[in-house]
């Protein structure tokens, strides 16, 4: 039992530098005025919180994807960052675990939807009430959000098969 817990806690930890780094690494810079980025990161968001459910997933995707924000130069991103991608994951976490039956496709588009309308939300408050300035955004942040489901769809898979990941995932 407790040798579980330490596991899990592993897990999390290497699933939050997995998002930074992942993050960090491969972001495609969009010159918009809004300081935005495109990666792939959004996937271990929503893996984090498939794999290691609410708490420790949520914790880990918001911890990974605030410390890229911070590490890549964007201070005043990370409070934010850290609220959107924890609640993103919690809700992908959330309902991969209560409709299970259903296509992980569900869970990662009211992940997508969270970040999309997360940083629509903050941008638009930050660029002074501003709406063209934040909806510049929106497509950028579906685009990444697509780009997360495919991945996950491909990644997921292949990490159910690892013994210790789909012990994870079945717990409630």
């Amino acid at each position: 039992m407790k040798n579980d817990k330490i596991v899990k806690l592993v897990t999390a930890a290497l699933m939050a530098a997995m998002t930074c780094v992942v993050t960090m690494i491969l972001p495609i810079k969009i010159p918009l005025g809004n300081e935005g980025y495109i990666h792939p990161g959004d996937a271990f968001v929503m893996l984090s919180g498939i794999i290691l459910g609410p708490l420790y997933g949520s914790l880990a995707a918001g911890i990974g994807s605030a410390l890229s924000d911070l590490l890549l130069g964007y201070p005043h991103y990370v409070i934010p960052t850290f609220i959107i991608k924890t609640f993103a994951a919690f809700l992908c976490s959330y309902t991969y675990r209560k409709f299970h039956t259903k296509p992980v496709i569900l869970p990662c588009i009211f992940s997508g939807i969270v970040v999309t309308v997360g940083y629509f939300l903050y941008e638009n408050l930050i660029f002074g009430s501003t709406f063209t300035a934040a909806i510049v955004g929106v497509p950028f942040n579906i685009l990444q959000s697509i780009l997360g489901i495919i991945l996950v769809c491909i990644l997921l898979p292949l990490l159910k098969k690892v013994p210790q990941i789909k012990r994870m995932m079945e717990e409630k």
